[in-house]
């Protein structure tokens, strides 16, 4: 099991902060880093600072030279797909091949509704994103692209640089049973199940399966993570304590007797406990078929959490 420290962007994360996040990522021994995309708070004042995504990881690419970094996801309704590859190439590049573009189709509608930006409806954008990831992979391959879709197109042109890597890595994320599996089994070389406990990730995992077989691909060739929260600590109470230091960027969780949000959190994935604790439940989630799981790490100035977690979670599962 891979270990990836996750940052959600859009809550309060400075120049200072992410790059000493990129640094402590790489010094400690995670695996990967990966951030997510968006504009503004989800969970707090609209006013706290949001790194624009592809822009932080010019940073990431030269603060670091070991981990993979990338997006968990870029939404498809933010940037036209021509530009998104175009930017993962030359940070493909820009880190001699580290960069993972993680993509999506697209969900909180007060975003798109601020900055002015078209919210079509589900259907669209799942067609979006299909088409979208079919531009980007034809950038990203040699020799002139062309493409005629609905929605994008190409038209005999041929993107340099390419990517550093080969394949360059494409994360999918979500679990939608109809579309996004599907669209997981023919594009992705990653798919990503946010929010899922071990019994929902199975029940997805096998209706990916028979996407796979629908269309004669192997399985096999998409590598499983699972993104999700986590509230560690020594003993009892060093996990509340760690639930508190979370409630203050995320007040939700903030809300009711810390026990019933411990196991509320518990009930949609998250991994809480104690070190060990922990490293029995990644062992079943490996054992399941995940090889990488994104830590949301919340309190995101809170490096002696990350600290434990490199101590005693790290050298026990991560290979």
């Amino acid at each position: 099991m891979n270990l990836a420290v996750m940052i959600e962007g859009q809550e309060g994360l400075d120049w200072d902060l992410w790059r000493r996040i990129s640094r402590a990522t790489e010094d400690l021994g995670f695996e990967s880093l990966f951030r997510s995309d968006h504009f503004f708070s989800l969970s707090g004042p609209r006013d706290r600072d949001a790194l624009e995504t592809f822009v932080s990881f010019v940073m990431t690419a030269q603060e670091t030279s070991r981990i993979h970094f990338g997006s968990l996801v870029a939404s498809m309704t933010f940037r036209h797909p021509s530009l998104l590859a175009r930017m993962a190439a030359q940070i493909d590049v820009l880190s001699g091949g580290r960069f993972i573009l993680g993509v999506g189709a697209g969900w909180n509608v007060p975003e798109h509704e601020a900055f002015g930006l078209p919210f079509p409806p589900v259907r669209e954008r799942m067609d979006r994103l299909d088409e979208g990831i079919r531009v980007i992979k034809g950038l990203w391959g040699q020799g002139p692209a062309t493409f005629e879709g609905h929605y994008y197109s190409l038209k005999d042109v041929d993107s340099h640089p390419k990517p550093a890597a080969n394949p360059q890595q494409l994360l999918v994320g979500g679990s939608g049973e109809r579309r996004t599996l599907r669209i997981v089994a023919e594009h992705a070389t990653e798919w990503n199940g946010v929010g899922l406990n071990l019994e929902g990730y199975l029940h997805k995992r096998s209706v990916l399966e028979q996407h796979c077989a629908d269309i004669g691909r192997d399985p096999a060739t998409i590598r499983h993570s699972q993104m999700g929260g986590f509230v560690i600590g020594k003993d009892e109470a060093a996990v509340r304590a760690h639930l508190g230091r979370i409630a203050e960027r995320n007040p939700m969780l903030g809300r009711g007797a810390p026990d019933e949000v411990l196991a509320g959190v518990k009930a949609r994935g998250w991994l809480v406990g104690t070190p060990g604790e922990i490293v029995d439940e990644l062992g079943r989630r490996e054992e399941a078929g995940i090889s990488r799981t994104m830590l949301q790490h919340h309190a995101m100035s809170d490096f002696a959490t990350l600290e434990l977690v490199a101590a005693e979670v790290l050298p026990q599962v991560q290979r």
